[in-house]
C-alpha cells in the first residue's frame, strides 16, 4: 500500500520525536534502530525509508530538540524576568529529574561531541540560535556584546544541571542547583 507525502512526513516527524525523546534518556549510544522505531510504533523495516543512517537521525533529533527548545525559552524569556524564571526553572530539580523532557544539551552534551560533523554542525547552529534570543533579551541594543557571556553562562547551567544529575547525595545536588541559580542570576546580573 502506498501513502502519501503528508502520511511519510508525519511518520518521520514522530519518529524523530520519539528518537528525541529517547536520546535524552537512555544516551544516543544507548538508543538502537530497533528501541527507537519501537518508541514510534514502527518496525525496523520502516526507519531506512526515511534515513540514510542513524546519523542522519541524530543529526535530524537534535535539530529538532533545539527548535523545541529555542520555540519554549522565546515564548517565556520575553524580558529579564523571564530569563530569571527560566533560570529558575532550568536549573530546578523537576528539570534534573526529567533528563527525556529537559535540554537536549543537559543530556546529550558529551555524546554531541563525538558524534559526525553533520550533527555537530546541526548542535551549533540550534544551540547559538537559542543563545542569541536570549542575548537579545539581554542586550537588546547590541546583542553580539552579550553572545559570549550568555554561551558561558549557559555552559555553566549545563554542567551544573548533569553534576546534579551524577550525584548520589540528593541533598548535595539540590545544594548545587541552588547555587547555581544564584551563580546564574548573578552573572547575568539579574533578579535575585
Amino acid at each position: 500500500m502506498r501513502y502519501g507525502s503528508e502520511h511519510k512526513e508525519a511518520t518521520r516527524r514522530r519518529i524523530v520525536e520519539a528518537a528525541g525523546r529517547r536520546f535524552k534518556q537512555d544516551g544516543i549510544d544507548g538508543s538502537g534502530v530497533a528501541t527507537l522505531m519501537k518508541d514510534a510504533g514502527l518496525t525496523n523495516g520502516a526507519f531506512y525509508a526515511h534515513f540514510a543512517s542513524k546519523e542522519d537521525l541524530v543529526a535530524n533529533a537534535v535539530a529538532d530538540q533545539l527548535r523545541e527548545q529555542r520555540a519554549s525559552v522565546s515564548a517565556q524569556v520575553r524580558d529579564r524576568a523571564g530569563l530569571e524564571q527560566f533560570v529558575r526553572w532550568y536549573l530546578s530539580v523537576g528539570h534534573r529529574d526529567s533528563r527525556e523532557d529537559g535540554c537536549p544539551s543537559a543530556a546529550l552534551l558529551d555524546e554531541i561531541g563525538r558524534c559526525a560533523d553533520a550533527t555537530r554542525h546541526v548542535y551549533t547552529a540550534g544551540l547559538l540560535a537559542v543563545i542569541d534570543d536570549i542575548a537579545a533579551v539581554l542586550s537588546p541594543d547590541d546583542p553580539g556584546s552579550a553572545r559570549v557571556q550568555v554561551l558561558s553562562v549557559f555552559a555553566m547551567m549545563v554542567g551544573t544541571l548533569q553534576l546534579s544529575r551524577a550525584l548520589a547525595d540528593r541533598q548535595l545536588a539540590d545544594d548545587i542547583l541552588d547555587q547555581g541559580v544564584r551563580n546564574a542570576l548573578a552573572l547575568l546580573d539579574i533578579g535575585q
